[in-house]
C-alpha cells in the first residue's frame, strides 16, 4: 500500500482498526474502546491492547489516552483513507462492471480491499472515469488521500414540506439497503416530506415517480443523507 513514510507494517487487522476508528471519529469525537469493539466485533480488552500498540509505534498511528478514547494521527488517517479508497472503488467496480447490486458489494469489498495494489487501484479508478462516489453515494478519497467534503444532512433533519435529493446511504446492512430500494429510495431519488409523527420520528415521504407514499423509521432516517432543494424555486425541482 502507498505510505507517506516508513513505519509499521500495516496488517489486515491494523487496517481494519484504522478504518473503523476513522469512521467513528468523522464528527470529531474520539472513538471509545466499546465503540471500536462493537464496530469490529471484538472484545474491549482486545481493542485496548491494539490501540496501545498502535499508539506506541513509531511513527504512531493512533493517539490514545485511557478512558478518553482513540484518535488517528496524520499517518494513521492517511492509512485509513487508503483502505477506504480501495473499498469504495471496489464497490463501484463491482456494481458497474460485474453487475452486483448495491446491497451485495460491501462484504466482497471488505475481502478484497486489503490485497489491492496501488496499480490496480489506479487502473480501476481510470476505467471507471475516476468516480467521486461509491454506489451508496459515499465520497471516495482522492488519489492523494483527501476526503471530499460532503454537505448532505440526515433525512431525519428535514421538516414537513421540504424537498430533497438523496446523496448517500450510510449503512452496509443488506436488509436495510434492500428495504430502501423496495421503497424507491436510492441515490438520486427526489423526495418530499409529507408528515412527521408527533410521537415517534416516523417520516411519511412522497417519492418522485412513485404514486404511493412511504414511511421511513428513525433508524433509516438517520442513515439516509440528503441535499435540500430550495422549495421557493420550482426550477430546481423541474430540472431534476
Amino acid at each position: 500500500m502507498r505510505r507517506a513514510n516508513s513505519g509499521p507494517t500495516l496488517t489486515y487487522t491494523i487496517q481494519d482498526y484504522l478504518k473503523g476508528i476513522y469512521e467513528l471519529t468523522e464528527l470529531g469525537e474520539p472513538a471509545t474502546t466499546n465503540a471500536i469493539a462493537a464496530r469490529l466485533g471484538v472484545s474491549a480488552a482486545s481493542v485496548t491492547g491494539m490501540v496501545q500498540k498502535l499508539a506506541s509505534q513509531r511513527p504512531a498511528l493512533v493517539l490514545y489516552k485511557k478512558h478518553q478514547g482513540a484518535r488517528l494521527t496524520n499517518n494513521g488517517r492517511r492509512a485509513a483513507l487508503e483502505v477506504i479508497r480501495h473499498h469504495r472503488l471496489l464497490e463501484a467496480w463491482l456494481v458497474r462492471t460485474l453487475g452486483y447490486s448495491w446491497d451485495e458489494v460491501h462484504g466482497e469489498a471488505e475481502r478484497l480491499e486489503h490485497a489491492m495494489s496501488e496499480d490496480m487501484e489506479n487502473r480501476i479508478s481510470r476505467a471507471l472515469g475516476n468516480p467521486a462516489r461509491d454506489p451508496h453515494g459515499e465520497p471516495i478519497p482522492s488519489a492523494d488521500l483527501v476526503m471530499p467534503r460532503d454537505r448532505s444532512v440526515p433525512l431525519s433533519e428535514l421538516s414537513v414540506g421540504q424537498h430533497a435529493i438523496v446523496q448517500r446511504v450510510q449503512t452496509p446492512d443488506t436488509a436495510a439497503l434492500r428495504h430502501l430500494a423496495d421503497l424507491g429510495v436510492r441515490i438520486g431519488t427526489i423526495l418530499t416530506v409529507m408528515s412527521v409523527s408527533a410521537y415517534e420520528p416516523l417520516l411519511t415521504l412522497r417519492i418522485r415517480g412513485h404514486s404511493r407514499e412511504v414511511t421511513v423509521g428513525p433508524a433509516l432516517a438517520q442513515r439516509v443523507y440528503v441535499e435540500r432543494i430550495d422549495n421557493t424555486d420550482e426550477r430546481n425541482l423541474a430540472s431534476l
